[in-house]
């Protein structure tokens, strides 16, 4: 454990610039998200750039296009969180149904099995399945978090999880305190939204 924690110090010392930038984006992302700030966006936008260009320019596809799509998602969740809250299109924080949560489930582990068998069976990638995990569930937490759905952070909260486990089997571990990062935020930006999803049900059941 301690030669791991020197590793992950190590690791951060000799981090490039851009990289740490990235990161100094992606923690802004998660906190500004917390608060329902339309700047997660602008940071989420601009920390995934950077890793695209990084995970492109060393070979990790997988890595690349997952951060290509959050890009995509930063532009769609800017355009959805920058509406007033006056307009009757505006999203508020809200659960989905267990019905829906159910089969967004299915659906999630469903496409790990066929993402992992893929990149197993054609692309000779290591720990495959936890990988497409990541991937999948990584995919579906960012659309719920455009959409102020609350039990995005659960998810994100098992995907960093997984993540953690991932990367330090790989021996990212600089990485993986990064992650454990992300969990601490993400338990906070659950328990902030809690409180906002019942501010937002006071003031409906008040309006009635």
């Amino acid at each position: 454990m301690d030669e791991m924690l020197k590793q992950a110090l190590q690791g951060f010392v000799t981090m490039p610039f851009w990289e740490w930038i990235a990161v100094i984006f992606g923690v802004g992302y998660v906190v500004f998200a917390s608060k329902e700030s339309v700047w997660a966006w602008v940071f989420g936008f601009f920390g995934t750039l950077i890793y695209t260009v990084l995970f492109w320019n060393g070979a990790l596809l997988s890595s690349a296009i997952l951060n290509f799509y959050y890009m995509v998602m930063a532009i769609y969740g800017f355009y959805l969180w920058s509406r007033k809250k006056e307009e009757s299109d505006a999203v508020a924080v809200h659960r989905l149904n267990k019905k829906i949560i159910k089969m967004i489930l299915i659906g999630g582990v469903v496409g790990c099995v066929v993402i992992g068998y893929l990149f197993g069976e054609y692309f000779d990638a290591k720990m495959t399945y936890l990988d497409a995990f990541v991937f999948v569930f990584s995919l579906i937490a960012t659309w719920l978090l455009a959409h102020k759905i609350i039990e995005n952070w659960l998810i994100w909260i098992v995907v960093d999880s997984a993540g953690v486990y991932l990367y330090f089997q790989a021996g990212y571990y600089p990485t993986v305190l990064l992650f454990f990062l992300y969990i601490g935020l993400s338990i906070y930006a659950y328990l902030s939204w809690k409180k906002s999803l019942y501010e937002v049900q006071n003031d409906n059941v008040s309006d009635s």
